[in-house]
């Protein structure tokens, strides 16, 4: 299969590419500068050059693929704090996309997160649909694409994606935040739960949704369903030497900065209905050894 991939050169990017090559699938990596063209290159993936306000481009990719996958999103604008801007932009995407395929029953996999799938005092499902959760209307618009003849399905993945390769997701963000501030915090007792999977455990989990997904599928890629946010603090603390400690409600914001709303949420979340579809089975190491080993703390 030829398939389009939209942040090829991305944390999660970079692990899907070589799974679908080595699978037997051709790959064309969205590249928006050199250095990200260079690393497709390198790994074997032709190189589309473009980004996400490409609309064209990215119709043109997506109809000239036998499949598309879209892990692209706008990451800069959210951590900036124009969240609302990004997701706006990755709606814009998605349509272009299921545009260029309506009608050829090609698969389309998107992207959203296990956060869409909450309910209060339960862990999150792939059946449900939180109303006004984020990206819910990008997942919405790719679901739907099931009735204008895409096979679409989307892949929600948990607040932690965690490996060698992550570089400016979650856990680096606590782990620079507790080397500024002296203390790796949490908030309240720190017994909320986030739920993580590996990077490695995710691409595997795209590749099978590209093959084998029925149309209109949410899936859920979750390999720990619900971590305690002290002991992945207390992790922290301990390999970097400092105090691991509850950080005043009033101070949240000035310590964890855009990152403060996040970090008291409790995020359960199963996966039970997607390992059941696909035999998917997470075969890596969970977040707390992966913070055992030492990748995250000797990166730059």
């Amino acid at each position: 299969m030829h398939v389009f991939v939209t942040g090829a050169s991305g944390h999660l990017g970079s692990a899907l590419v070589p799974d679908l090559l080595a699978a037997g699938h051709r790959v064309t990596g969205l590249a928006r500068s050199d250095a990200s063209a260079a690393a497709l290159t390198a790994l074997g993936a032709d190189v589309r050059r473009g980004d996400l306000d490409d609309l064209d481009g990215l119709r043109d990719a997506a109809a000239a693929a036998d499949g598309v996958v879209h892990l692209a999103f706008k990451h800069e604008a959210m951590l900036g704090g124009d969240y609302a801007g990004a997701m706006a932009d990755d709606l814009k995407a998605v349509r272009a996309l299921v545009e260029a395929l309506a009608g050829t029953g090609k698969p389309l996999v998107g992207t959203g997160g296990t956060g869409a799938g909450n309910t209060p005092g339960r862990p999150s499902l792939e059946s449900v649909v939180a109303p006004g959760a984020p990206r819910t209307e990008a997942e919405q618009a790719i679901v739907d694409a099931a009735a204008d003849g895409v096979c679409s399905s989307v892949v929600r993945l948990p607040p932690v994606v965690h490996s060698s390769l992550d570089r400016h997701g979650f856990v680096p963000v606590l782990i620079r935040t507790a080397r500024a501030t002296g203390v790796s915090g949490y908030l309240g007792e720190g017994a909320n739960h986030w739920p993580a999977v590996h990077t490695l455990d995710a691409a595997r989990l795209y590749r099978l949704a590209l093959e084998h997904a029925p149309a209109g599928t949410r899936l859920h890629g979750v390999g720990d369903r619900a971590v305690p946010f002290r002991e992945i603090a207390e992790r922290i603390g301990r390999r970097l030497g400092l105090p691991t400690a509850p950080v005043e409600e009033a101070r949240a914001a000035e310590h964890f900065g855009f990152l403060a709303r996040l970090v008291p949420l409790d995020l359960p979340a199963s996966a039970e209905a997607t390992r059941t579809l696909l035999d998917w089975q997470p075969a890596h190491p969970g977040l707390l050894d992966d913070l055992d080993e030492d990748h995250y703390f000797t990166a730059d």
